[in-house]
């Protein structure tokens, strides 16, 4: 019987002869991914930990990167709690604050392979699947329980075909291609499913690919994943990764539903306020004033990233009218970055270094705006509070976008500036 992605890795896992989508099966994940909010995880079943212990120290990955450092004492002491249970449990994988946002964490440690199951208490895990794993979010009590069990349950997904042609246009990059999708799609479009991407995507390296898979779940996928071909192996080889295990469907799969994308059509494009599927070409907004430029996160917060806005503001200030605050994905990203002057570019053109983390994509922690200011981001959201003030405005764009309106002080078209 032919299989989408999802039915052979859950199928693989279950040791059974099918895995039929909107079956319930009962799966053990290689890894279960937790943040800052592990302290409030470890709290749900503390009794119960004190008593049995955990399953497996290897099973989870801890990386405090939402409020580092610790903005308050609240924080601080749920950040102490994290570290005593590290300590007293033996955790293999915690990595403490500085080392970058979690995601990025796990995809650079090698810590997520092609063909995993990963779980995480965080929505946007389903960036795993640039390097072929299939990888979802679940919520706290979940991931309490995995501590204890290390095991939960899933319902097989649906799958939903994407099929790519051509390839990205200049000025053009992965995160105008993926909010395109989300426009066509709509952010309840592929609800429960898991979104395989077909075709030609040798042009889309592995931060591209991460980018596409991250905002997978802004279309409520349960995952988006690529094929594993050269581009995969090149980064798992860069990484010392040799032992792999790639899966792939079928190519006469069933689907839910098969979607078509020409990159050649894809233009530089905004999410504007308070959603994410509220996709407008820049060229309609453009002149609109921003009062913040934010350029970071797990979504494109990494060296290709920040080169490319590097580039564009090479020689020049940002807007008098506006500000650039950089967070890098992660202190691997940003080491990269200072070595070829990347860094100290952006830092020459005016922008504001902060630590690798997440901080300003949720509002919890720098670069939170005032009532009625604007900031276009290279984050993965836009709802109403999501930078920590109700009344202003988000807008999503791509890394060029973002660099040419701070170059501007208004949303430029990267387009007229590279």
């Amino acid at each position: 019987m032919s299989e989408t992605f999802v039915q052979k890795v859950l199928r693989k896992r279950l040791g059974v002869e099918s895995a039929q989508p909107g079956q319930i099966v009962t799966v053990k994940p290689d890894r279960l991914l937790m943040h800052d909010n592990a302290s409030a995880i470890i709290e749900k079943v503390k009794s119960d930990i004190d008593r049995f212990g955990i399953v497996d120290p290897d099973l989870p990955v801890i990386v405090l990167d939402h409020v580092i450092p610790a903005s308050d004492e609240k924080t601080a002491i749920n950040h102490r709690r994290i570290r005593e249970f590290v300590r007293k449990h033996g955790i293999r994988h915690f990595f403490d604050i500085g080392e970058g946002v979690c995601h990025q964490v796990m995809f650079e440690k090698g810590l997520v392979l092609p063909g995993d199951l990963v779980l995480g208490s965080d929505s946007h895990t389903c960036s795993y699947g640039a390097v072929n794993a299939f990888s979802t979010g679940i919520d706290r009590t979940e991931a309490a329980a995995l501590l204890l069990t290390g095991e939960t349950w899933l319902k097989v997904p649906h799958t939903m075909k994407i099929m790519l042609e051509g390839g990205l246009s200049k000025g053009v990059y992965a995160k105008d291609l993926v909010l395109t999708m989300i426009g066509t799609i709509h952010s309840d479009g592929a609800s429960y499913r898991c979104i395989e991407f077909h075709g030609d995507i040798g042009g889309l390296s592995i931060s591209d690919r991460f980018t596409i898979s991250n905002m997978g779940v802004e279309m409520d996928s349960k995952g988006a994943v690529f094929p594993v071909d050269e581009v995969t192996r090149e980064h798992l080889d860069t990484a010392g990764i040799e032992d792999v295990s790639p899966v792939w469907a079928d190519p006469d799969a069933n689907y839910w539903s098969v979607h078509e994308f020409d990159m050649g059509d894809v233009v530089p494009v905004v999410s504007a306020p308070h959603k994410v599927d509220n996709v407008k070409p820049v060229s309609e907004l453009t002149g609109l004033h921003f009062d913040q430029c934010f350029l970071g996160t797990c979504t494109n917060g990494r060296h290709e990233d920040l080169k490319v806005a590097a580039r564009i503001l090479s020689g020049e200030r940002v807007h008098p009218s506006t500000r650039l605050i950089i967070a890098p994905a992660s202190r691997s990203e940003l080491v990269k970055a200072m070595a070829d002057g990347t860094i100290s570019g952006l830092l020459e053109a005016g922008g504001v270094l902060l630590p690798p983390g997440c901080g300003p994509c949720l509002g919890a922690h720098q670069g939170v705006m005032a009532p009625g200011e604007r900031t276009i981001s290279t984050s993965n959201r836009n709802f109403k509070g999501r930078m920590g003030c109700k009344e202003a405005e988000i807008y999503l764009a791509s890394p060029a976008t973002v660099a040419a309106t701070a170059l501007r002080g208004e949303l430029t078209d990267p387009i007229e500036v590279i």
